[in-house]
């Protein structure tokens, strides 16, 4: 027989929670997944905040260290390769042929030259510079005051004293509209670029093309630079500041931009899940200077004039 002892233990151990017990144990549990799962949900939070803060941040400094470094170098006057005649000039006006080694293809090419622009052809006693009066296909044509032989160089040098397009001119440079033309890539090929602020639809465009080109591409969305554009806060004296700002100065009729003042705001694509309202960042470049211009600049005021090239006449075309 079983003793009444032994009965009771076996019935004590196989008792299991009470009531009371499973009650508490359910309770501890739903606070610690409670503690787990707020956690989690705050930390998404603040990985998504970080990314949209991240990905705003980014493309600001992308979209102003272009600009920087195109502004730099507007103006810049340059060939696509070498050139050198492929013909004899006397003194006078002469057309010779053009040899031209461009991208290592040795050819007859004017590309990078035009009406107006002042080259150096020759070296040594008889370097000189004269101006284009024609350029052609394979050819150029200039007042030359000295002979030349089949080989001698022809050289592009100096910068445009509008290679940031001042404000005076017509059709030139705005407050949101920047326009730019030069060497700006440095690969020897010039172009005109313009940066345009379109605070209705929240975006930077920048459209790019040859100098020479007969037409203004259409803006396309291939073209944005920023997204979630809006107007600048306003500053100390209560105005809302352009996106583009203009240093310029007049000499002898001739009115240069030496400075450019830049700011950017924009907004971040997502809401913050925190606050409800969006994350801004304002980016500021005060005083980016297109030094090619600026060298030209210099170099008139010493009524040092060869190296001041004109605006092409294609790239007054595409000003409008």
């Amino acid at each position: 027989m079983t003793s009444p002892v032994a009965d009771t233990q076996q019935r004590s151990s196989e008792g299991g929670f009470t009531l009371i017990e499973l009650l508490v144990s359910m309770a501890v549990i739903l606070i610690v997944s409670g503690i787990v799962v707020g956690s989690t949900i705050d930390m998404t939070r603040l990985g998504q905040k970080m990314t949209n803060r991240s990905d705003m941040h980014s493309g600001v400094r992308n979209a102003t260290a272009l600009l920087q470094q195109e502004v730099g170098q507007a103006g810049r006057v340059s060939l696509p390769g070498s050139l050198t005649l492929a013909g004899a000039t006397g003194i006078g006006t002469f057309s010779p042929n053009i040899q031209s080694i461009i991208d290592g293809v040795v050819g007859t090419s004017t590309e990078g030259l035009f009406v107006g622009e002042h080259v150096i052809v020759g070296s040594g006693a008889t370097e000189e510079t004269v101006t284009l009066t024609a350029v052609g296909a394979n050819s150029i044509t200039a007042d030359f005051a000295f002979a030349h032989a089949v080989g001698a160089r022809v050289q592009a040098t100096g910068g445009f004293s509008a290679g940031v397009i001042p404000t005076t001119m017509m059709n030139g440079s705005t407050g949101n509209k920047l326009k730019i033309v030069g060497d700006v890539n440095g690969d020897g090929r010039m172009v005109y670029v313009e940066y345009t602020c379109d605070l209705a639809n929240g975006r930077l465009y920048r459209n790019v093309m040859p100098f020479t080109a007969a037409v203004k591409p259409a803006v396309t969305v291939e073209q944005i630079l920023l997204t979630n554009l809006e107007i600048n806060p306003q500053n100390a004296a209560g105005v809302v500041p352009p996106c583009f700002i203009y240093q310029e100065r007049t000499f002898s009729g001739t009115t240069w931009v030496i400075g450019v003042a830049i700011m950017t705001t924009v907004r971040s694509q997502q809401r913050d899940q925190n606050t409800g309202d969006f994350q801004r960042v304002t980016k500021a470049l005060l005083n980016v200077s297109p030094r090619n211009v600026v060298n030209v600049w210099m170099n008139a005021s010493l009524n040092n004039t060869n190296r001041m090239q004109p605006l092409p006449a294609s790239v007054v075309q595409l000003l409008p």
